[in-house]
């Protein structure tokens, strides 16, 4: 790809927001207040949260600058580890992301049910509208990657100006806070680090996603430098966005307000409607609605342009058919791998209803990936000492931030397992189950070798 294709440092800090905000500050909120129970507990987790997500994207940035390739998480994991252990973590990803992808586009269609005409206010129509949703961005992506990196960077601005009107709510007049007594306050220090734990659950969820930055490393202008730069503003924008709209959900709407609607009902899909109707009438929530569906179709995009890097990765590493490197080499668009997940984001999309019930195995399983990903850079390191003094990024406090980041996701991992024991077993076995089709794609796979 020549400099001129290859992407700034403005098209990489976008992608950057565009893969951290999807859903999740939406309605995550929703979930970390019910699970903390408190506003300490609540405004704690996202901090912390906050915290983590940048020692962890710094960590990412050293990563990306020692190791600038195309799919570089999958790489990641084969160079520092085994290619075993990149395959397996990477199928659970990919298939994760893909539910992921559909998840989104599902509730994207969701806030639109409640503005339709009463015919339309179907579960069918809502999956109409979310399969429209990823098939238009398929042929968006299909049309070539700079296509994809403007539609990009203009969705996120539309996302960002939402985001940034949330959180003009801190100064709205007459927005008073409404507060109830229908949540409760934990009892003790088990208690508390329970509830602590739970909340991060949702809260790393919502941080997620920028570590697929690094399978754009190959093609971003001046790596070394831009890497690093993109993600540290990246993850500052996003922290502080996140913090501010959350304050403003709470001075608005009040805490219990986060959870309940006007009814006493939980509600969570509406959480930001409900905190625009709050400011401006029902005309808000009408008009907010309709925009947050348009705002989610960024994640639906960007997921369409990273997730098959790491398809071509892994193919690069002959651990899948070798068709889906195929690239066209005017538009750089991987014209087999990204119709190949646009496929199985399909496919899921109509299972995608589920997708809280395993929203907890799979950031089991991310809590796993993630803490062995960061544990790469002690390997990196080493097996990249002549990189040194030549300019690449690297970190301050190393190692204390990766071995914090290391603790922290730990943590999480055993808090997935002490809510639901049973989910994540599941996603331990599905973890473990790709290591025989890993044997057999290897096998497979070097058939026409041997034959030559």
């Amino acid at each position: 790809m020549t400099s001129k294709n290859k992407l700034s440092r403005f098209d990489l800090t976008m992608i950057v927001v565009s893969l951290v905000i999807g859903m999740g500050i939406f309605r995550s909120s929703f979930n970390v207040a019910m699970e903390a129970q408190s506003p300490w507990i609540f405004f704690a987790a996202w901090l912390f949260g906050g915290l983590i997500a940048l020692f962890g994207a710094l960590t990412f940035a050293e990563i990306g600058s020692r190791y600038p390739v195309m799919g570089g998480f999958y790489k990641i994991y084969s160079y520092c580890y085994h290619p075993a252990l990149a395959f397996m973590i990477n199928c659970i990803i990919l298939i994760s992301n893909a539910a992921s992808v559909s998840a989104v586009a599902l509730i994207g269609a969701g806030y639109l049910k409640g503005i339709l005409p009463q015919q339309w206010q179907t579960d069918n129509v809502v999956q109409i509208v979310a399969l429209a949703a990823v098939i238009v961005f398929f042929f968006v992506n299909y049309l070539g990657f700079r296509m994809s990196v403007r539609t990009q960077n203009i969705l996120m601005v539309i996302k960002i100006g939402i985001v940034l009107f949330i959180c003009a709510g801190l100064f709205w007049p007459g927005a008073e806070p409404t507060t109830t007594s229908r949540l409760t306050a934990p009892s003790g220090a088990w208690d508390t680090i329970k509830m602590f734990g739970a909340a991060l659950i949702a809260v790393s969820f919502t941080y997620g996603g920028y570590q697929q930055t690094i399978n754009f490393g190959g093609e971003v202008n001046n790596p070394q430098r831009t890497i690093p730069r993109s993600i540290f503003w990246g993850i500052g924008i996003i922290v502080t966005l996140y913090f501010l709209t959350n304050l403003a959900y709470y001075h608005v709407l009040g805490f219990d307000g986060i959870v309940y609607n006007d009814a006493g009902l939980p509600s969570k899909n509406d959480l930001a409607a409900r905190h625009v109707q709050q400011m401006v009438g029902p005309t808000g929530y009408t008009i907010m609605s309709g925009l947050l569906f348009f705002a989610v179709l960024a994640y639906v995009n960007i997921g369409l342009m990273s997730n098959p890097r790491v398809m071509y990765a892994m193919a690069d590493e002959k651990v899948l058919p070798s068709f889906l490197k195929k690239t066209n080499e005017r538009t750089h668009v991987l014209t087999v791998a990204l119709p190949v997940f646009a496929a199985v984001a399909v496919i899921t999309l109509f299972f995608a209803e589920s997708f809280d019930t395993i929203v907890n195995w799979v950031i089991f399983l991310d809590s796993i990936g993630l803490a062995t990903a960061v544990g790469s850079i002690f390997i990196l390191r080493k097996k990249t000492k002549h990189l040194d003094g030549t300019g690449i990024y690297k970190m301050k406090l190393y190692p204390l931030m990766p071995v914090i980041y290391i603790l922290a996701y730990i943590f999480v991992a055993i808090s997935c397992a002490i809510k639901d024991p049973s989910g994540t077993g599941y996603g331990l076995l599905l973890f473990f189950g790709f290591y025989p089709l890993y044997l057999l794609s290897r096998r497979l796979n070097r058939k026409p070798a041997e034959n030559n």
